[in-house]
């Protein structure tokens, strides 16, 4: 046998080993698929109720609110390293509806498995009190907060006196049900005056004197405060699967309870999908994924799509197919659009993705 007969023969499974390696082994990339589309005005599974209230008069919608996700590759198991094979990217990435995304950009430096079910979890179930408190708002209905401190500024007077956790029960005598109020409560109190602070640490109540400065125009004493605790007057649950993680259905919970709890379809028959994390004034935050998230709604039969007002120049570039798609700026104004669609079913004069850009310029400005 000659020398290169023999370093071929040696070669070829090296190579050939070489292949399947790189081929198989997980690159430093991940992806977005579409997801699931779920009716957040029908049943799960087992046909219970997705929104279940206990408590209060509900009316049926013959209409569809759909939340939106988002197939996510999963980051790394703790101690492994995290990636898609290249077969897995190239298969992926063939797919126009699909993004393939640098791993770090997807999954932060830190994040695994384990910590990312964690944390998806809890926002869902923030998201899911938030959108609770946005539509018994949107109702009339007060709902008072419980707020914690959850940082302090350095080298702000509360530093020296208040701690993180502290739930702030009253400020100067008057009890403080929202962070609108402590903030304002705050802002007008005196600077260089002592400020009592009634608050709730360990399960003790407490009176705490702080000397508030200004700045900016304003008095302040340096906490950020953020709601832990909502006291709803009845309970509402948003039936779920736990599976599934994350903030940005807050916007469509929050729709399908007012639509559950007040006469009349929102929908006015329709089917309507969308995304957006709510902030408990309403206003609807941007999310990840979103040509991936028209996607699924648009294979799913949706005629809306509501889009975060900031998510709105990656959603023109979607195929979105014949679902138009409208801007969501705040949860009044998208409850506001949806019942004028309803009484019409004209898409014509609802705020749309195209508007977004001159209205952010103008908000910039």
């Amino acid at each position: 046998m000659s020398q290169r007969l023999i370093a071929a023969v040696i070669a070829i499974p090296a190579v050939i080993a070489l292949f399947v390696y790189a081929w198989t082994s997980p690159l430093p990339y991940a992806y977005y698929q579409p997801g699931t589309t779920i009716d957040v005005l029908g049943t799960d599974g087992a046909d219970a109720e997705v929104i279940q209230v206990d408590g209060a008069t509900t009316y049926p919608d013959d209409g569809q609110l759909r939340m939106t996700t988002v197939q996510v590759s999963p980051a790394a198991v703790k101690g492994e390293k995290g990636g898609e094979s290249l077969v897995d990217l190239i298969s992926t990435w063939a797919n126009p509806d699909n993004a393939v995304y640098p791993y770090d950009v997807v999954h932060p430096d830190g994040e695994t498995l384990e910590s990312n079910r964690e944390e998806g979890q809890l926002q869902m179930a923030t998201s899911q009190d938030a959108a609770v408190e946005v539509a018994l708002s949107e109702m009339g209905i007060d709902v008072p907060q419980v707020l914690a401190i959850t940082a302090l500024t350095p080298g702000k007077p509360a530093e020296k006196v208040l701690e993180v956790d502290d739930v702030i029960r009253t400020v100067a005598g008057t009890k403080v049900d929202d962070a609108g109020q402590l903030v304002k409560l705050i802002s007008d109190s005196p600077a260089g005056r002592p400020l009592t602070v009634g608050i709730t640490r360990d399960g003790k109540d407490l009176d705490v004197s702080v000397v508030p400065v200004t700045e900016g125009g304003r008095s302040l004493i340096g906490i950020t405060p953020e709601v832990a605790e909502y006291k709803f007057p009845f309970d509402v649950k948003i039936n779920i699967n736990p599976n599934i993680g994350g903030p940005s259905a807050g916007l469509i919970f929050s729709l399908a309870v007012y639509d559950t709890l007040t006469e009349g379809s929102l929908t006015g028959g329709h089917e309507i999908a969308g995304t957006g994390e709510i902030a408990p004034d309403g206003t609807v935050g941007p999310i990840g994924g979103i040509q991936q998230k028209i996607a699924g709604a648009r294979d799913d039969g949706a005629e809306l799509f509501l889009v975060p007002i900031d998510n709105c120049a990656d959603a023109l570039g979607a195929d979105n197919g014949d679902m138009r798609l409208v801007m969501a700026q705040t949860m009044h104004d998208v409850r506001q659009a949806l019942e004028k669609y309803a009484a019409d079913d004209d898409p014509a004069d609802l705020p749309s993705c195209e508007d977004a850009a001159a209205i952010l310029s103008g908000a910039a400005s």
